[in-house]
């Protein structure tokens, strides 16, 4: 599976970004909302008999490097303490900033906001990060108790109405005041937020928002759960070793272990991953297998087994979400909540993706063509199902590119991938060298920890690397922040990256998968771009950008993992030290744009069906009520798209969208973001190497215009400053193998051009 379509990024923002209209926090795929940080921050205005006794790790800073959370000295019984604790200091210091007597001023309203909630962002960073990398039964206990709290919490500031009129007074005398574009942006970024969390609604209006919110932040924290347990909980199980024929003695290893932890030792179970199409699918000889792991997925939690069954949250979810977006007079929950995304409206996501959809069917079809041959010529007497896909497609791969999956594993060896791969990259481009360091307290013993300098020998910041699968740990791959830049604190960023690779049995060498490859060099893109921020405030510190930006940095460095230099670097047969063939990884590239109308088709089909959810309208969405009616909307929304969906199955169902249903809001309206941020990525690929490739000048001009950027300028004059134009979509398209079909594009668009941006305004 493409890494891009694993990986949700996790980002944090400052008490400023609170009020930009985030709800509540989530161990999601989403943005955990992570005020500022550092100690004493309350100081002499916060009136002490008002705040509860909490815990004396979280009130003040870390005394760690960097401000690195010490794990050693956090425990479970720790975490509610703190959030009361640092939900009340929050409380206290905006009563103060109400309550000054002084007119409202930039400093004394918008950075005093951009202060508050130190303590708070401190037990958030640490606790969401554990929610979603290493949890517990207790963990989960408190994020179901915690996160409705939290969403009080937050709306009790973003809808105060005393609280607005000094920061509308601010903005309303912005023209008069003399400030730094970045100031400026976080005036803008606040006031916009609080209009549109519902500071301009009226109080019965105000109070119906908060209770939805509250509501909100109860479901999705149990969507999110429930879908864990649905895919930890029912892995499939197998009798007979022999019918695990095809795979590797590691992997059904792994399935003997995973049987004896589930107590039933003698058999076999596959555990399930978050995607529809499940890892070991290619290489299971046995069709009954193949197609029981499939729908053990497919069906995960659609009501086969009533444990598990999400539908009936998530009907709820969008019936909330409706109404939310209809208090604000808006259509549907897309038009409410895409305001402050770079393509602005639904329609210009939609055009975007609609236009790819005749030449993407007619590329499903013709692929199913050809794999029924394939299947004719090995003596089948089936036409490909869902299940098959995958298996004939990897053979007609082989055939056609003479490329031996297994064999590409050996040049992958996950420490050279990462140190003389990842981090040479980092090098070559951006000056960075790294220091392993085994002083830092972890939150696993397999995470790693490095200090990150610049060219100059000064010190950038942290970087945690947490790479294995584990039942704790949620689906996917991610980045977030531990603590976030900000010359206002005047603190470097501490990243951490997530990933779920299978990890080798004890004392076999850990080999990746070139799509592990790529996460890995993706995900440390999301890292740059967060070790790169140059902010004086958190709310627009690294990657607090839109979602449908947030992508892009991390997709670009993707590119550098078949780049000739990097691969000679890290790319080493495991046993010879023999470095890759440059033949081999050609056909990698060549393999790369074979079977398009199923890796590009799921993920277009997943972005179609979330914007289906988010277009309903209340009375649509209160008129699906039931699980069955559930079902039957997702099956009618598919069906609509035009593509070839009995075939290529979206890469998510409803029932397991842990993007869309498991956070406020999330990637809601907005798993469209990956194709998206994809057109600015290969556009991006373009520009290097028509300028150079991996060079330190360009890696210079990459991190002037966009990496250090944040979220403080308009994002396409940002890409416009770095590429000297506006995005084209073709590179996309033709990396993607499908320019031969660029006829059937929508002739407004068939110059390669975005369409205009008119549209975000109709």
């Amino acid at each position: 599976m493409k890494a891009r379509t694993l990986a949700p990024i996790l980002t944090t923002v400052s008490a400023a970004a609170l009020l930009a209209g985030c709800a509540t926090m989530q161990e999601a795929e989403m943005d955990p909302i992570s005020a500022s940080a550092t100690p004493d921050a309350y100081g002499a205005d916060t009136p002490a008999a008002d705040i509860p006794e909490g815990n004396g790790y979280f009130a003040s800073e870390s005394t760690l490097p960097f401000h690195a959370p010490d794990f050693t000295r956090i425990g479970e019984d720790d975490y509610l303490p703190a959030f009361e604790q640092g939900m009340a200091i929050q409380q206290a210091e905006v009563r103060a900033i109400i309550d000054n007597p002084a007119a409202p001023t930039f400093e004394n309203t918008i950075v005093a906001l951009e202060k508050s909630g130190r303590m708070l962002g401190r037990v958030s960073a640490v606790f969401f990060a554990l929610t979603g990398s290493n949890t517990t039964d207790r963990l989960d206990e408190i994020n179901t108790e915690v996160s409705p709290k939290l969403s009080a919490h937050y709306d009790s500031i973003n809808l105060d109405p005393d609280l607005f009129a000094r920061v509308k007074a601010v903005y309303d005398n912005r023209a008069a005041m003399d400030m730094t574009p970045e100031d400026a942006k976080l005036l803008e970024k606040t006031y916009d937020g609080m209009v549109h969390a519902g500071a301009l609604l009226t109080d019965a209006e105000r109070e119906r928002v908060k209770a939805i919110n509250t509501e909100l932040s109860t479901l999705t924290t149990e969507f999110g759960q429930k879908l864990r347990n649905a895919t930890n909980d029912q892995p499939l199980i197998v009798d007979t070793r022999e019918e695990l024929a095809g795979l590797s003695q590691a992997d059904i290893r792994a399935a003997a272990d995973l049987a004896a932890e589930k107590g039933m030792p003698g058999k076999y179970a596959i555990a399930l991953q978050n995607t529809t199409q499940q890892p070991l699918l290619p290489a299971l000889e046995n069709r009954a297998m193949r197609e029981a792991l499939f729908m053990r997925s497919y069906h995960r939690a659609d009501g086969t087994d009533p444990e598990y069954d999400t539908r009936l949250l998530l009907a709820k979810i969008a019936r909330l979400r409706a109404e939310k977006a209809a208090i604000f007079g808006e259509a549907d929950w897309a038009s409410y909540t895409m305001y402050d995304r770079m393509a602005k409206t639904p329609a210009t996501a939609l055009g975007f993706m609609e236009q790819m959809v005749p030449a993407l069917a007619a590329t499903q079809r013709r692929e199913a063509e050809m794999l029924n041959e394939a299947i004719a010529a090995e003596g089948g007497n089936f036409e490909v199902r869902p299940w098959d896909w995958y298996r004939y497609a990897n053979k007609v791969k082989a055939e056609r590119y003479d490329l031996d999956e297994d064999g590409v594993m050996e040049y992958f060896q996950i420490d050279r991938v990462l140190e003389d791969g990842v981090f040479h990259m980092a090098n070559r481009l951006y000056g960075l060298s790294f220091e392993k360091r085994s002083d830092i307290p972890v939150y696993h013993p397999d995470v790693s920890v490095y200090t990150v300098f610049e060219e100059d020998g000064s010190e950038l910041g942290l970087f945690y690397f947490d790479p294995y699968q584990r039942p704790s740990k949620r689906g996917g791959a991610w980045m977030s922040n531990f603590v976030d830049q900000s010359h206002l604190w005047d603190t470097k960023p501490v990243i951490y990256n997530v990933l779920n690779i299978p990890k080798a049995p004890a004392g076999e060498v850990q080999l990746v998968s070139f799509d592990d490859v790529n996460t890995m060099f993706h995900e440390f893109g999301h890292a740059l771009h967060g070790l790169f921020a140059d902010q004086r405030y958190e709310s627009l510190s690294g990657t607090a950008t839109a979602r449908d930006f947030v992508e892009y940095p991390s997709q670009v460095h993707e590119m550098w993992a078949t780049d000739p230099e990097v691969l000679q670097n890290y790319a080493k047969h495991y046993r010879t030290g023999e470095t890759i063939p440059m033949e081999m990884v050609e056909k990698i590239e060549e393999a790369s744009r074979f079977n398009q109308g199923y890796d590009f088709g799921e993920v277009v089909e997943a972005a179609l069906l979330d914007m289906k959810w988010a277009a309903l309208s209340p009375q649509e969405a209160a008129a699906i009520d039931t699980p069955e009616k559930v079902s039957a909307f997702e099956e009618r929304s598919l069906e609509e798209l035009g593509l070839e969906i009995d075939l290529v199955p979206p890469r998510y169902r409803s029932t397991y969208f842990n993007h869309i249903f498991s956070s406020p809001a999330g990637y809601s309206a907005g798993y469209y973001s990956y194709l998206w941020t994809e057109m600015l990525d290969r556009d991006s690929r373009q520009w290097f190497r028509e300028n150079g490739g991996l060079t330190r000048a360009n890696g210079q001009h990459y991190r002037e215009t966009v990496l250090s950027r944040g979220g403080t300028m308009d994002y396409f004059e940002m890409y416009e400053n770095f590429a000297g134009r506006e995005p084209d979509v073709r590179p996309m398209l033709e990396a993607r193998g499908l320019v031969g079909e660029a006829d059937a594009i929508d002739s407004e668009t068939s110059d390669g051009n975005l369409p205009p941006r008119s549209v975000e305004g109709s």
